[in-house]
C-alpha cells in the first residue's frame, strides 16, 4: 500500500511540473504568431509607409500689385497711332498707311515711343499711273508725319522725298529712319534701304507693292 501511495504522488509531482511548461510554450507561439501576421487581440503591428507627414503649405504667386507695389511707382504705357501720308510730285499729300506703337509714361512724367509697327495701304490703280509717271521723269516721290504724335497738328509736318527711281527693286523698297524726341518727332530720313545709284536707271518693279522697313530713335530725356 505504502508503494502505491508513493507512486500516485510521483505521478501527481510529474503531472503538475508538465502543465506549466507546456502552457508556456503554447503561449511564446501564439505571441510569435501575433507579431508576424497580426493577429486580433495580439499586439498591433506598426504599419509601414502609411504614416501621414504635416504637409507643407501650398506657394502661392503674388502679382507685385498684391505688394503694395502698383502701378505708382512703375511705368504706365498705351497704344497709340498715327498716319502717314504720300504725294507725288507736286500733287496733294494724301493717306498712305498708319504706324502704330505703345506710348510709355515714366513715373516721373517723361514719355517714348516703343514697339513700332507700321501697316501700309495698298497703291491703287491711280497713284500706281502717278508713281510711274515719277519713274518716267526722274521725279521725287515724298512722304510726311505729324510733328507730335500725340497731338496731331493741323500744319506741322515732318517731310521727307526721295527719288521715285530709288525704290523699285523686286518691290518698292522703302526705309524709314525716325529721329524722335519724347512725342516729337524731330526728323526723318526716307529711302532706299541700300544706296542709290547715279545715274538712276529707268526700272519698274516686280510687284507693285511697298516693302517696307522701319527704325525708331528716340533721344535720351532728362527727368523733369
Amino acid at each position: 500500500m505504502r508503494a502505491f501511495l508513493v507512486f500516485f504522488l510521483f505521478i501527481c509531482l510529474s503531472f503538475a511540473l508538465l502543465v506549466p511548461s507546456s502552457f508556456g510554450f503554447q503561449s511564446d507561439e501564439l505571441l510569435v504568431d501575433d507579431e508576424e501576421f497580426g493577429l486580433e487581440g495580439g499586439r498591433s503591428p506598426v504599419p509601414v509607409g502609411i504614416r501621414s507627414q504635416p504637409s507643407a503649405p501650398p506657394s502661392v504667386r503674388r502679382r507685385s500689385s498684391d505688394f503694395g507695389g502698383g502701378s505708382g511707382g512703375s511705368d504706365s504705357d498705351s497704344k497709340i497711332q498715327f498716319s502717314l501720308e504720300h504725294a507725288f510730285g507736286d500733287s496733294d499729300f494724301s493717306p498712305a498707311g498708319t504706324f502704330s506703337a505703345r506710348l510709355k509714361t515714366s513715373n516721373h512724367g517723361a514719355q517714348t515711343l516703343t514697339k513700332l509697327r507700321f501697316s501700309r495701304n495698298a497703291l491703287t490703280d491711280s497713284e500706281r499711273e502717278k508713281f510711274e509717271k515719277l519713274l518716267q521723269g526722274d521725279d521725287f516721290y515724298r512722304i510726311r508725319l505729324p510733328s507730335n504724335v500725340v497731338s496731331p497738328p493741323g500744319r506741322e509736318y515732318i517731310i521727307s522725298a526721295v527719288k521715285a527711281r530709288c525704290l523699285p527693286h523686286d518691290a518698292l523698297d522703302e526705309h524709314f529712319f525716325i529721329h524722335m524726341h519724347g512725342v516729337n518727332i524731330l526728323a526723318v530720313d526716307y529711302g532706299s534701304p541700300g544706296a542709290c545709284q547715279y545715274p538712276r536707271q529707268l526700272k519698274l518693279p516686280g510687284k507693285w507693292s511697298f516693302n517696307s522697313h522701319t527704325i525708331l530713335k528716340n533721344t535720351d530725356l532728362a527727368p523733369r
